[in-house]
């Protein structure tokens, strides 16, 4: 019996599709401040390997962590949400 490992699995837009295999995707999420209760926006950026290059700028996707793949990509394309 094997255990599988549980994936972190994120959801973002694509910003950027100018590499190749190779997606640039910003995650927003809304936080609330510790000590005064204001809410805000926070916003990460994820280098998302694309093997066959059919995402595009615009695109809404779901991407999961996977082993490093080179030395900033370590996250994976799962599916397509929707386009533009």
């Amino acid at each position: 019996m094997t255990l599988a490992k549980a994936r972190r699995k994120l959801h973002g837009k694509v910003v950027s599709d100018k590499m190749d295999k190779t997606l640039v995707v910003v995650v927003e999420t809304v936080k609330k401040h510790r000590k005064y209760g204001k809410l805000y926006k926070s916003r990460s950026k994820y280098k998302v390997h694309d093997e066959k290059n059919e995402f595009h700028e615009g695109d809404v996707i779901d991407f999961e962590e996977t082993r490093p793949l080179s030395r900033d990509k370590r996250w994976r394309v799962i599916i397509n949400k929707t386009a533009k």
